[in-house]
């Protein structure tokens, strides 16, 4: 893959920078962020989650170990742009069934590095591809596959202008539900997959914040930053559309909440997410 690769897999390329033998407490690793994965000039922040996932699951296992990362949870410090990161990890606990690491994704020159995004991520054994005891899936609604009136966003698209990640997945949003007009709760309603690739767990991870802002229901519509996302992991999708709800309990003055639930093409969860944002200006 080139340099300027649009695809989801080459985002989350990582080279590992030390090893952790410094007493830094875990190895450092180095990414570079194309344009392909922004929304307007900023990186993705589900973007941004899913690599420091993925710095854990490196820093703990190696590319070959079975734990992988079941929760993360991040805090958004400010939105770096597109370009190399640095992604320092810190191993808290190595354990048989559960493993702790703490990352930090960089970006700067030399001693100026500023911390972007601090993640918390728990990893562990996913749940198995079995019957769940108990599932209420709210999803399941939806169909299996975008219906032919849901567009994807491209060349026309209300959102191509500010969405820059239809050049790695194709993102197929119904808009609908978040019409001011309609009287009931805002829900958005997305169908998404990567381009010439199957989805990933990180995939999905990236998919719990795939959402345009439900504050669209309340006609703001300007940059809507997420302050803290904790995101769950629940099992590794087939391949298929990842279908994507995403709905809210109030939208405030000043801050809202937005929960996003993922689910495969199989019908299973796949994937949870609730995160805090600030509420858009006028």
């Amino acid at each position: 893959m080139t340099p300027t690769s649009p695809s989801f897999t080459h985002a989350m390329t990582l080279q590992r920078a030390t090893d952790g033998s410094d007493g830094s407490g875990g190895p450092v690793f180095t990414g570079d962020l194309s344009p392909h994965w922004t929304i307007g000039p900023k990186i993705h922040g589900g973007v941004m989650l899913s690599l420091c996932a993925k710095a854990a699951h490196q820093a703990v296992t190696g590319d070959t170990g079975t734990a992988e990362p079941i929760a993360v949870s991040a805090n958004f410090l400010w939105a770096p742009d597109p370009g190399p990161v640095e992604l320092v990890t810190a191993v808290r606990k190595r354990g048989r069934q559960v493993s702790l690491v703490d990352v930090e994704l960089r970006q700067g020159v030399g001693d100026t590095k500023r911390t972007a995004v601090r993640a918390a991520i728990t990893l562990g054994t996913p749940e198995h591809h079995v019957p769940p005891l108990l599932s209420v899936n709210p999803v399941q609604g939806m169909s299996v596959e975008p219906p032919p009136e849901v567009e994807p966003i491209g060349p026309g698209h209300p959102l191509a202008e500010i969405n820059h990640l239809a050049a790695g997945c194709d993102i197929r949003p119904d808009l609908s539900g978040l019409r001011s007009d309609r009287g009931e709760a805002p829900t958005s309603r997305i169908w998404v997959r990567p381009r010439d690739e199957a989805p990933d767990a990180l995939f999905a991870l990236t998919c719990s914040d795939i959402s345009m802002p439900v504050t669209f229901a309340v006609q703001r519509r300007g940059w809507a930053p997420t302050v803290q996302l904790t995101a769950y992991l629940r099992g590794q999708p087939a391949d298929g559309w990842l279908r994507v709800l995403c709905t809210t309990t109030q939208i405030g003055q000043d801050w809202f909440d937005e929960d996003h639930i993922v689910v495969d093409c199989e019908g299973r969860i796949v994937a949870q997410s609730r995160q805090l944002a600030l509420v858009p200006a006028p």
